[in-house]
């Protein structure tokens, strides 16, 4: 069984029996993996795209789908996530107000996100249910680890859309997004030094998807984003495959006893001026 710190993102092989459903599930409902991506539109067409949410659905292509249902997936895993440290970890009420205030306002960011983006696509993320490792929401170092973990892997995500995505709206949605991600990344690292000692704190390093331990100072660690060589978004959807699929959950050494289930939620943003507003953000 992996300990907090040695969490491996899904194997890679699509010769695993779990991988191949998941992937068929997932392509249902428009998440196929990158050799179904179209190429990016040209950069010489610079027609106006259309700001409207209409608009954007009318030319969506499958490629778009994909990814934005995958990062559907992940909105909906970090929902869940946020929403279970605030109800269940014991580290949460023993935080400063103002950590506890970060924690409230991602869950209604995550929700935000995921609404826009079942709003182009017409669809409902394919997994809402969930699994983590062992002790998630009770031991403080292993909620931190799993918190940074899943951050560095919607960073790397949506910075795939930037990439991939064959819209101007949509490449700079992402991008939008992929700050928020962020920002949510640093702030889960603040809250290290803040976990009291009754609650196994202060938390002094962190480990995230790509296996050190990092200290916490300083939270905000990346000069650039950090991108894990991810082009294609079956790379995402993999990393996120422990969290989804019963048999990788249980190889990962995940607490396949039970899931937490997504529920959804209209969310309130901090601040009208952080709002969606329109694919131009203005």
């Amino acid at each position: 069984m992996n300990t907090p710190n040695e969490f491996k993102p899904g194997p890679a092989t699509p010769r695993h029996p779990s991988r191949r459903s998941f992937v068929r599930t997932a392509a249902l409902a428009g998440a196929a993996g990158y050799a179904a991506l179209a190429a990016p539109a040209p950069a010489q067409q610079h027609e106006e795209e259309p700001l409207s949410l209409f608009g954007e659905k009318s030319r969506l292509r499958k490629s778009d789908r994909d990814i934005l249902i995958a990062a559907e997936i992940a909105e909906a895993l970090a929902v869940t996530t946020y929403s279970n440290i605030i109800s269940s970890s014991p580290f949460f009420k023993q935080l400063p107000d103002d950590d506890q205030g970060y924690l409230k306002a991602a869950v209604q960011e995550e929700m935000s996100h995921y609404l826009l983006e079942q709003s182009v696509t017409d669809q409902p993320s394919p997994f809402t249910n969930f699994f983590y490792p062992p002790n998630m929401f009770s031991n403080s170092q292993t909620t931190l680890n799993i918190l940074v973990t899943l951050e560095d892997a919607f960073i790397a995500a949506y910075l795939v859309g930037v990439r991939n995505f064959t819209t101007q709206n949509l490449r700079v949605t992402s991008a939008r997004i992929m700050g928020i991600e962020s920002d949510h990344r640093t702030l889960a690292r603040v809250l290290g030094g803040d976990v009291t000692p009754a609650t196994g704190g202060p938390i002094e390093s962190i480990t995230g998807i790509q296996g050190l331990s990092e200290s916490i100072d300083p939270p905000n660690n990346n000069g650039y984003e950090r991108t894990l060589c991810w082009t294609s978004i079956d790379q995402a959807v993999n990393a996120l495959l422990p969290f989804v699929d019963f048999n990788t959950a249980k190889k990962a050494g995940f607490d396949t006893s039970q899931s937490f289930a997504f529920k959804p939620f209209t969310p309130t943003l901090p601040s009208p001026l952080g709002e969606f507003i329109s694919f131009a953000g203005c």
